[in-house]
């Protein structure tokens, strides 16, 4: 059975305990038509210790929420929304039944558009480090800015404690002649 939810998508809840609120989806289990959104359905989970190294203790974390509970907000209009299905260059497309818009592109696009950027960046950061001429240079650089920071931080001050002379005496065992 297929879901027309998908992991990283943004859902409201419609029914339940946790009605009217919005998270996305960090989970979709179509085997179970079920989801996990963030922040809603928290559930505390009891748990035992299993060494003793291990900490036991109540955790909390977020359950599954059957998939006919949630909407799909659309990003393009900011409704909630059923979803269509519409075959565009071959493929099936989720939309958006009340403006029209794909639902897929936009999740596709802007996870594209981040990982681009995170990669001009450090190729630019790159092409300025073998930019400069002596490699002595950075390397005063970065030793100007370990020394400032070392100076300007703060360390808590430590406790001065008297230590006691440690005196050792001399026990003095009697000695028990047997007569």
């Amino acid at each position: 059975m297929s879901l027309n939810i998908r992991k990283g998508d943004t859902v409201l809840v419609i029914a339940g305990k946790d009605k009217g609120k919005s998270g996305k989806v960090l989970v979709a289990m179509p085997a179970d038509n079920s989801v996990v959104v963030a922040g809603v359905n928290i559930v505390a989970k009891h748990k035992k210790p299993k060494s003793a190294n291990d900490k036991g203790g109540i955790i909390k974390k977020e359950g599954k929420i059957n998939a006919s509970n949630v909407e799909i907000i659309c990003p393009a209009c900011g409704k909630a929304t059923r979803v269509a299905h519409t075959v565009v260059d071959g493929k099936s497309t989720r939309v958006c039944k009340k403006c029209g818009a794909s639902l897929d592109s936009a999740s596709k696009t802007t996870t594209k558009k981040t990982a681009t950027k995170s990669t001009t960046k450090k190729t630019e950061v790159a092409k300025e480090v073998k930019a400069e001429k002596p490699a002595t240079k950075s390397v005063a650089k970065t030793a100007t800015k370990t020394s400032t920071t070392k100076t300007t931080e703060k360390k808590p001050a430590e406790k001065k404690t008297t230590a006691a002379k440690s005196t050792t005496k001399k026990s003095t065992t009697k000695k028990v002649e047997s007569k």
